[in-house]
Formats: C-alpha cells, sequence, structure tokens
C-alpha cells in the first residue's frame, strides 16, 4: 500500500494457499495483575532487555521460571543487582552436558528410560531443589517437551546462586502495591524494578481477516497436534506445534508435501 497526494493506491495478491508462519511467539505478553499499572517502579518484558547494567545495585524481580527468566536473573546478579526470582510451577532444571548426553541416549532407548536416567543424573548434581523454592514437574524433561513444548531449563550458574541465597526465589504474585509486590504466601516485597520472562503469543487473530474460522481465541489452530498445520480454505499453519525448531521442521515438510499434492492433482 502507498499514499501520494492524499491518494491511497492497494495491491492485492490473489493465492490458492497461504502458510502463516508468524508462530505461537510473535509477541510478548505480560500477565494481567492487579496493580501493575501503578507501579510506581520500571517493568519491561525480557524481550526489551538487554543487560543488567542500568539495575546495578537495584532491587529488581524476575518474573517466570524458563530459560529467559534463569539467564535473565542470573546476569543481573552479575551486574551487582539485589534480584529475586518468581518460581511458580514446577521445572526440569539440567545442564547442557546432560541433554546431549540425553539426545545420544535417545537413539538408543526409549523417552521413558532417557527421563528416568536423566532425572537420576540431575538430582545428583544439584540435590532436592523443592527446599529451595524449585519444585520438579511429575513428568519426565523430554516427554513433557514432547507432549506439552515446555522446555527443562539449561542452568548457566544460577541454580548456585539460589543455593547460596544471593538470589531469592519467590512464589506467584498475588498484586502490586506502589512498589511493593505482594506474594501469594502474603510475604510483601519492594521492588525498583520487575522483568517479566513470561512468555510469548499469537498475535494471528490481530492481522488475518477471517482467522476465527481456523484459530481460537488465543490465535492458536483450531486444529489440535498433529493435525494443527493444515487450516480450511488453502490456510497453513507453521511453527504453532509447541515443539520447537523440531516441530517447525515437521510443519514446513507437511506443508510443502500438502501444497505440492494439490498443485499435481490439478
Amino acid at each position: 500500500m502507498t499514499t501520494t497526494d492524499n491518494v491511497i493506491e492497494t495491491e492485492v495478491y490473489t493465492s490458492r494457499f497461504l502458510v502463516v508462519a508468524s508462530g505461537e511467539n510473535s509477541q510478548g505478553t505480560i500477565p494481567d495483575i492487579d496493580g501493575l499499572d501503578s507501579y510506581g517502579g520500571e517493568y519491561i518484558h525480557s524481550n526489551q532487555y538487554e543487560n543488567g547494567r542500568k539495575f546495578r545495585g537495584k532491587d529488581v524481580l524476575v518474573v517466570g521460571c524458563g530459560n529467559s527468566g534463569m539467564e535473565i536473573a542470573y546476569d543481573l546478579w552479575n551486574w551487582g543487582a539485589n534480584t529475586s526470582i518468581v518460581v511458580r510451577n514446577p521445572v526440569h532444571v539440567l545442564t547442557k552436558e546432560m541433554v546431549k548426553m540425553a539426545m545420544i541416549m535417545s537413539q538408543y532407548l526409549p523417552c521413558k528410560a532417557v527421563d528416568i536416567i536423566t532425572v537420576a543424573i540431575s538430582r545428583l548434581k544439584y540435590g532436592k531443589l523443592s527446599k529451595y523454592g524449585i519444585r520438579m514437574p511429575t513428568k519426565g524433561p523430554f516427554h513433557l517437551k514432547e507432549t506439552t513444548g515446555r522446555s527443562p531449563v539449561i542452568d548457566v550458574g544460577t541454580i548456585s546462586k539460589i543455593k547460596s541465597g544471593e538470589i531469592k526465589v519467590l512464589p506467584g504474585m498475588e498484586c502490586i502495591k506502589d512498589n511493593e509486590v505482594v506474594f501469594t504466601n502474603g510475604a510483601t516485597v519492594q521492588f525498583d524494578a520487575i522483568v517479566f520472562a513470561t512468555g510469548y503469543k499469537s498475535t494471528v487473530r490481530n492481522w488475518l481477516k477471517g482467522s476465527y474460522e481456523s484459530f481460537d481465541e488465543k490465535g492458536m489452530p483450531k486444529r489440535s497436534f498433529p493435525y494443527h498445520w493444515k487450516g480450511g480454505n488453502g490456510i497453513y499453519n507453521a511453527g504453532f506445534s509447541r515443539r520447537g525448531l523440531r516441530g517447525i521442521s515437521s510443519d514446513a515438510q507437511n506443508i510443502a508435501n500438502d501444497i505440492y499434492i494439490n498443485i499435481t492433482a490439478d
């Protein structure tokens, strides 16, 4: 679309097929927390975080215990911030070496066996993390990834700082009052800044006309996995499997094959 002398010119492209490849993580999301709008400090989403330089000496809360949240908490600590992190959900904590070993084992062993061995090694490495406020899921790390898309945390050094008390673990947020955050355990703590490492969401419903036919209110395909990649009326969906790069690769292959079949059938 172009504008010349107050005249808007548009171009219309017509195609039999449309591949929606914006994926499930196209926009950062911040949860709706009572009092956040009147919060007196600074708050940002993790996609706006560069480094902890400006937070040196400040009390900073990281919300979210995935890989982004854990890495940001560690970076803030390195920059001299007084760092706390909200750990609300159970999470597996592994090292890069554990993941590499699991990938090798998965070539010879079933997922359940790989999970059992990996969890045992993680426990030997980190001990019982529940006493530090970090609970372990009931499902194994790779079964959980396969079924829900939730990845294990790859520790970059954050856990040692949590165990030493240099990074504090806090439960879920209840609300915010001025600069104070009220937590679900009743504790009230004042923070200068909050970093929300609370994930991303799909924005398809914002820009694709008629998307309600193929996508739900969260912008995810209405058809469930493993058939999510094929919508209706020539629409295909790539990157909505919640299975990372492996899922995207599978989507691309399925879509390409289906389009090829449709074209050659004419």
